[in-house]
């Protein structure tokens, strides 16, 4: 009898000890010395400084989404903006109702809605700015997966300006 007891105490020992490391390793951890974020080539295009912050551009429907994280020690950054443009089904990306700006919250995430991207000049793709002034402006120039895409997500690692 007593060999069942000793497997029950060791199988209930490993599970515990199991459980224990599983949740510890569900803890986010902050990455130090993250590499900063690159401007993209032609992420600048109709860039226009100071787009206002808004709720929502144009109508909506597409979502753009992202992160904004510290390069030093991978923090989330609150209080980022976030300038978003692209071609639109309701206007180019030279136009200025086109642009809008969001900031991020305090996990350093941002999302804003706006019309459906289509492609310009062959691609469908979103443009994206941090402008903020207290880390190093970065331009982003993703592209979609497939023109009919309703989202993309774009990160920013920023250095100190």
């Amino acid at each position: 009898m007593s060999e069942p007891l000793f497997q029950r105490r060791t199988l209930l020992s490993a599970g515990t000890a199991f459980a224990v490391a599983g949740l510890a390793g569900l803890t986010p951890a902050r990455a130090a010395g993250l590499p900063a974020t690159p401007t993209m080539r032609g992420g600048a295009n109709n860039y226009m400084p100071g787009a206002p912050i808004v709720e929502r551009i144009g109508g909506g429907g597409f979502w753009m989404s992202g992160t904004v994280l510290r390069a030093s020690d991978g923090a989330p950054l609150e209080g980022q903006r976030i300038q978003i443009w692209a071609h639109t089904t309701e206007g180019s990306e030279r136009d200025w109702h086109s642009h809008g700006a969001t900031l991020t919250d305090a996990n350093g995430e941002f999302r804003l809605e706006m019309p459906q991207i289509v492609p310009a000049l062959g691609q469908a793709h979103a443009h994206l700015a941090y402008d903020s002034g207290e880390y190093e402006t970065v331009f982003l120039r993703p592209l979609l997966s497939s023109p009919k895409d309703t989202s993309l997500t774009a990160h920013f690692v920023l250095r100190s300006a």
